[in-house]
């Protein structure tokens, strides 16, 4: 791994970190608000809140070229990578039908929720047999 991409490597990792530590805590404390409720509140909450942060962020770096690359790394691809990959998805999805590819982003959606959930019913029937 050459220099340059070691050094970005860790600028992901560290926005990673803290994402995966604000989601934990964003979750626990929405589920907490919601104790008996059998739907992922906090799940949802971070989902959400990742998709907003996203496309003001992507907007920013799109229309105004107002971030430094590596501060994007460490923002877009770290933290909101660590947060929630659901927010990457949705914005893929956003610039898809902006760039009037409908069906690129029909066949995103439904390539990864169906597949998504096919491959986490066919890794919970395996870990059954082990």
């Amino acid at each position: 791994m050459d220099r340059v991409l070691f050094t970005e490597f860790l600028i992901v990792g560290a926005g990673g970190f803290l994402g995966s530590g604000l989601r934990f805590v964003t979750t626990a404390y929405v589920q907490r608000l919601f104790p008996n409720s059998p739907f992922p509140y906090g799940t949802a909450t971070v989902n959400i809140i990742g998709c907003l942060l996203i496309g003001f962020l992507g907007a920013i770096v799109i229309t105004r070229e107002a971030i430094d690359p590596a501060l994007r790394l460490f923002l877009i691809v770290g933290i909101l990578g660590g947060f929630t990959t659901f927010s990457a998805f949705a914005f893929e999805n956003l610039m898809f039908v902006q760039d009037s590819r409908l069906f690129l982003a029909l066949l995103n959606v439904v390539v990864q929720v169906v597949t998504g959930f096919m491959a986490a019913w066919l890794g919970f029937q395996l870990a059954r047999f082990i």
